[in-house]
């Protein structure tokens, strides 16, 4: 049952995807952003999009993603560090040559980002992102993922534009123990001190960042 979930979101993002690339195609002023994905990253199209800006928020944008930082995720979900149903029998024949190509293809693509909800300026995400949660001992987001969101190579992820829901879901992974690739155990402490309005606004801010 579980197996056949995961199918059906995973054809339904495809499908997404298939449709946003068909609008491209059809934009005198895009490029044929198929044609350009490499041979070994044209499997992950279906769920992050060609260009790496997903449209199904459960699945993260990867466009402009640190390579190494990809590369990394994928090695980590091929030998079972990181826990991911979905990802885990697609990176399961790819060698370390093919989650290189893979990694620096999503690494150049241009990133875009959403609208937050309600998380602008001035807002609660907006006061954790820039400068934690002092009395709780949280940590600025900016002091490790950059003051924009762009992330510090190779170790910490670009975070700006990133789906809320995703970065929801992957915060709350770190902090109920389901995710344990971070390292030192750094965003398992963290996370740990965060509520689930902390998590919910942060992440809505993030995914405003440009």
């Amino acid at each position: 049952m579980l197996l056949r979930k995961y199918a059906v979101l995973i054809m339904s993002a495809m499908m997404l995807a298939t449709a946003a690339v068909s609008h491209a195609e059809d934009d005198d002023d895009e490029d044929d952003v198929v044609s350009k994905v490499p041979a070994q990253a044209q499997i992950c199209a279906g769920c992050h999009g060609p260009d790496g800006n997903s449209m199904v928020p459960m699945f993260p944008k990867i466009a402009g993603q640190h390579a190494a930082y990809l590369e990394k995720q994928l090695k980590n979900i091929k030998a079972n560090v990181r826990m991911s149903p979905v990802m885990m029998g697609i990176v399961a024949p790819l060698s370390d040559e093919d989650m290189a190509v893979v990694a620096e293809h999503y690494a150049k693509q241009a990133p875009r980002s959403t609208p937050s909800v309600s998380n602008g300026p001035g807002s609660v995400g907006e006061k954790i992102f820039k400068t934690g949660i002092p009395g709780a001992g949280v940590p600025a987001c900016a002091s490790c993922h950059g003051a924009n969101g762009e992330g510090i190579a190779p170790g910490f992820p670009r975070l700006a534009g990133q789906h809320a829901n995703y970065t929801t879901s992957q915060v709350k992974a770190f902090r109920d123990g389901q995710r344990k690739n971070d390292a030192a155990k750094m965003m398992r402490m963290v996370s740990a001190k965060m509520t689930d309005a902390d998590i919910a606004a942060v992440a809505d801010y993030i995914q405003g960042l440009k």
